[in-house]
């Protein structure tokens, strides 16, 4: 064993009974050292040749949770990301994934959110179980950030705002609209509402946005799904590779300005990117890890709610890209 000698047994005994002391009794390695009758020095060493070895392997994680705490501090560490939060659930039912991850994004949410900040929510299919995970919150503002999608089970984004505003009691700033339109015109009236003004005319004012991360590609942008096969076709050739909250980026996670930009109802790109925490809720096919990337390296999101094989994809993405 590398740092052990197998030649000398009562080494290798010692030094097991060092860890055990040390990891599994809390005992200091002072006291290790008073009771074994060696050197403090001697005992530090000896913790070290343990895990070096593998007789010590060391896993961060939460007795009877879900969450992978190693998994996530991996992702903050690697991507500098201030918050990040890996479940580890199945993956092979998209709509109970989908769920599961947005009641996560709850508990996420309840665990940063201040009396004084200003929540900021975009559509988004991942936010659907949100609210069900919310058992407090504080009675701070809530302001929507963009126009709607409908659902076949007639949930939207207003609901969902309001939802949220229930259970804090804080006010909730809505507006009836759709999040892309057929013309430039129509959407200009949609923006000219009082309701629909007066919500983005706060967005200056929000501390916390929550959004999800869609690719360009097939059933994983709903913005995507939402244009003709033509204008997928431009917005492609126009560098476009993600979408956040409805807004375009290219591969880099830069913010495009693109001729859809003139239908939607959203917070354009470089104004989401500068909010102070954005909260991504990603989850789906390993495709849409390139997104994830792009999202964090353009460092549009600072917070990132996701699953196990998505954010190993996202590693090993990176790593494959030398960083």
């Amino acid at each position: 064993m590398p740092g052990l000698s197998v030649d000398r047994p009562s080494e290798v005994v010692l030094a097991a009974r060092v860890a055990r002391q040390f990891y599994l009794e809390g005992a200091s390695k002072v006291d290790i050292a008073d009771r074994l009758g060696i050197s403090r020095f001697r005992v530090a060493r000896l913790l070290e040749a343990a895990r070096e070895s593998g007789m010590v392997r060391i896993e961060i994680g939460l007795p009877g949770g879900n969450l992978d705490a190693g998994l996530s501090a991996e992702l903050c560490s690697v991507f500098g990301l201030k918050y990040a939060f890996v479940f580890n659930v199945p993956d092979d039912d998209e709509p109970a994934l989908r769920k599961r991850l947005g009641e996560a994004a709850g508990q996420a949410l309840m665990d940063i959110i201040t009396p004084d900040d200003v929540l900021g929510m975009a559509w988004a299919r991942s936010l659907s179980g949100l609210t069900a995970a919310l058992t407090r919150f504080p009675p701070c503002p809530i302001v929507q950030l963009t126009g709607a999608v409908p659902q076949p089970d007639g949930s939207d984004l207003l609901d969902l705002v309001r939802g949220v505003a229930r259970v804090g009691g804080g006010r909730a700033h809505v507006f009836y609209a759709p999040m892309i339109v057929a013309d430039p015109e129509t959407a200009a009236v949609i923006r000219r509402q009082p309701d629909v003004a007066d919500a983005f005319a706060l967005v200056e004012s929000v501390t916390i946005a929550m959004v999800s991360i869609g690719a360009w590609a097939p059933g994983l942008s709903t913005i995507y799904d939402s244009i003709t096969p033509a204008e997928r076709d431009a917005m492609t050739e126009f560098g476009v590779h993600t979408d956040m909250g409805g807004a375009l980026f290219d591969k880099e996670g830069n913010p495009l300005e693109t001729p859809l930009d003139t239908r939607m109802i959203i917070t354009p790109g470089p104004v989401l990117a500068s909010i102070p925490t954005v909260l991504a809720v990603a989850y789906g096919a390993a495709a849409k890890s390139s997104s994830v990337l792009a999202a964090v390296r353009g460092k549009v999101i600072n917070g990132l709610v996701t699953h196990t094989s998505l954010a190993r994809a996202v590693l090993e993405e990176a790593r494959d890209a030398g960083g």
